[in-house]
């Protein structure tokens, strides 16, 4: 298998958990998929009719689930601060939560990595009052042309509001609202452009996509990514949390370092049971016929990597 491409999943269980909503039941429909072509097309649908949860956490930080990713939210004096922006068709459920929070002025926006599920929204933020800041390969790769196999989708350069216009290397620290936000860049793990975003003071910290909460992750070997890029983050991970800290995913509920560690174990099994597999001679087929997951699919199995496709991206980079 060609190490720069990832697997194709099944569509339709692709569109019945991308958006980790109500919605999704509706759009795993046959009738769905075929009105509206491909999978991101589908995820976006469902996003535009998602019910967006906001979950209060400490320190005036919000979080905003329903959209794509998961988008924090930090509000105060300076204005509001996203993290993420989810799908541009979220804006009117994103704009009535963040009106519910409080009145504050949207003014600052951070990606996370450059994944449409959590900058597409990045334009009409923009327009609305926010500045774009990003780590320079996020913004590398909104102005390119990548084709993810994945989403059976070749994504175009973003618009100029779209791309962020503040990027920094390694690391950046940020004072908004109080706060001190602290960003480090990840060497390469879900993508080449991931961060994470402490919220020092508050002890909240935006892991973004190098944690799927409670769900087998996608793994972007097209950008930079790999099995064992995931592990590496993870365990950065657990070594810059504590045991209070709450810790934001990507993708699934706001967790913990115990289940940050879980996470890492898991990653870490199941890398070791595919890699023997491969080292014995086994094709990818009977790899994943040998249910390397096994142990671990009631757990991790349900959401939008499906055991067999987690096998299959695995198996690609060891």
């Amino acid at each position: 298998m060609n190490s720069n491409e990832a697997p194709t999943i099944s569509r339709r269980r692709f569109v019945a958990t991308a958006t980790l909503s109500s919605a999704a039941a509706m759009l795993a429909s046959r009738h769905a998929l075929a009105q509206y072509g491909n999978t991101v097309n589908v995820m976006r649908e469902a996003a535009a009719s998602a019910k967006i949860v906001v979950k209060s956490l400490r320190n005036n930080i919000s979080v905003l689930m329903g959209s794509g990713g998961n988008i924090a939210v930090l509000t105060g004096k300076d204005g509001k601060l996203l993290i993420d922006s989810g799908f541009a068709v979220s804006r009117t459920g994103i704009t009535r939560a963040l009106a519910g929070i409080n009145t504050d002025p949207i003014k600052h926006l951070i990606n996370t990595h450059w994944h449409v599920d959590h900058t597409d929204g990045n334009e009409w933020v923009h327009a609305a009052g926010a500045e774009i800041l990003a780590q320079e390969k996020t913004r590398e790769h909104l102005l390119a042309t990548i084709r993810i196999p994945l989403w059976e989708t070749t994504f175009r350069p973003a618009p100029a509001g779209a791309v962020p216009t503040v990027v920094f290397d390694a690391q950046r620290t940020v004072h908004l609202n109080g706060t001190t936000i602290a960003l480090r860049h990840y060497l390469p793990a879900h993508t080449d452009s991931d961060i994470s975003v402490n919220f020092t003071e508050a002890e909240v910290i935006h892991v973004g996509d190098t944690w799927w909460h409670g769900y087998y992750p996608f793994i972007d070997y097209v950008t930079g990514g790999s099995i064992d890029g995931a592990i590496r983050a993870a365990e950065t991970n657990i070594s810059n949390t504590t045991n209070s800290m709450i810790i934001i995913p990507g993708h699934g509920e706001v967790g913990n370092r115990s289940q940050l560690i879980e996470f890492r174990d898991m990653l870490v099994a199941i890398r070791g049971a595919v890699s023997m597999l491969k080292k014995q001679g086994n094709s990818l087929a009977e790899a994943i016929a040998a249910k390397p997951t096994a142990a671990f699919d009631a757990v991790w199995g349900g959401g939008l990597i499906s055991p067999a496709e987690f096998t299959q991206l695995v198996y690609t980079g060891v």
